[in-house]
C-alpha cells in the first residue's frame, strides 16, 4: 500500500440474496484528508461503511487499513487499530451525563470497557481527559447535564467527543449533520474541520454545502458502484452527477 493512503479497497463488493449492493468499489483515502462518500438514496454508501467496519463481510474484494489487510478482520480488531465510526442516529447514553458518556468511552485504557459494576472512583482518573474532550467539542459547560436534556446538535457533538476518546486515526462519520438546523450544521461543520487537523475523516453526508466546505476529495456512488471521483468542483460539474441527484443532466 502507498503510505500516503490510510485506507484502500480493491474491487469491493457485497451481495445480499442475489442483489448486488456494492459493486467493484476501489477507494483510496489519503492520510490527513476529509474524504466524502456521496450519492442518492440507495447508492450503497452505508453498505460501504458497514463493510469497512465489518458489520458485514465483503462478498469479494480486499481492504487495507494503515498497511494491514483487514478484509477478514473482526469489528473489535478494526476499532483497536484506530478506525472508529459514528452513526446516523446519536449513539450516546441518554440517562448519563455528558462527562459520564465520555468517561465510558475512555474506559478501554483501564481495561474495564465492559465492567460497568466497577466503582465510580476507579474511573475518576479519566475525568481530566474527559473534560479536555468536552472542551474540544464545546461542551465543557454541559459536563454534568444529562444527555436526554441536551439539544440534538449537542448530542451529536458529544458523540464526536466519545469517538475521539477512542483515539481514532480514521473517523468514519455517517451523516454527521442529518436532521440539524442551520446553526447546528455550522457548529458541527466547524467541529469536524477542527478534529480533522490531526486525523483522517471519511464521511457520508447528504448536505452538499457541508461537503463543498469540508471535503478534499469526493467519491460519488450510484447503484453500488463508483460513478466518479474528484474535488467538489470536478464532481459537481459532472453531468452524470447532476442526473443521479436530480434525474436530469440539465
Amino acid at each position: 500500500m502507498n503510505d500516503a493512503h490510510i485506507l484502500t479497497t480493491e474491487g469491493l463488493g457485497k451481495d445480499f440474496l442475489g442483489f448486488t449492493a456494492v459493486d467493484d468499489v476501489t477507494l483510496k483515502v489519503r492520510r490527513g484528508t476529509i474524504h466524502a462518500l456521496i450519492g442518492p438514496n440507495g447508492a450503497g454508501k452505508t453498505t460501504v461503511f458497514n463493510l469497512l467496519t465489518k458489520v458485514h463481510q465483503p462478498s469479494r474484494g480486499t481492504m487495507t487499513y494503515d498497511g494491514r489487510d483487514i478484509t477478514r478482520a473482526k469489528p473489535a480488531q478494526i476499532a483497536r487499530m484506530g478506525m472508529v465510526r459514528s452513526f446516523q442516529i446519536s449513539a450516546v447514553f441518554p440517562h448519563m451525563t455528558a462527562l459520564e458518556n465520555v468517561r465510558v468511552s475512555l474506559q478501554r485504557k483501564l481495561g474495564t470497557s465492559f465492567h460497568f459494576w466497577r466503582s465510580e472512583a476507579s474511573l475518576r482518573v479519566l475525568d481530566e481527559r474527559a473534560m479536555e474532550l468536552l472542551r474540544m467539542v464545546g461542551l465543557d459547560r454541559y459536563a454534568t447535564t444529562e444527555v436526554a436534556e441536551m439539544a440534538y446538535g449537542r448530542k451529536r457533538a458529544l458523540e464526536i467527543a466519545t469517538t475521539l476518546a477512542q483515539e481514532p486515526k480514521l473517523m468514519l462519520m455517517d451523516e454527521p449533520t442529518q436532521g440539524m438546523g442551520r446553526e447546528d450544521v455550522a457548529r458541527i461543520t466547524a467541529l469536524i474541520r477542527e478534529v480533522a487537523k490531526s486525523r483522517t475523516v471519511l464521511m457520508v453526508e447528504h448536505n452538499l454545502g457541508v461537503v463543498a466546505e469540508l471535503c478534499d476529495r469526493i467519491t460519488v456512488l450510484q447503484r453500488g458502484a463508483i460513478l466518479t471521483e474528484g474535488s467538489y468542483a470536478e464532481v459537481s460539474a459532472d453531468p452524470r452527477v447532476r442526473e443521479a441527484y436530480m434525474g436530469s443532466a440539465a
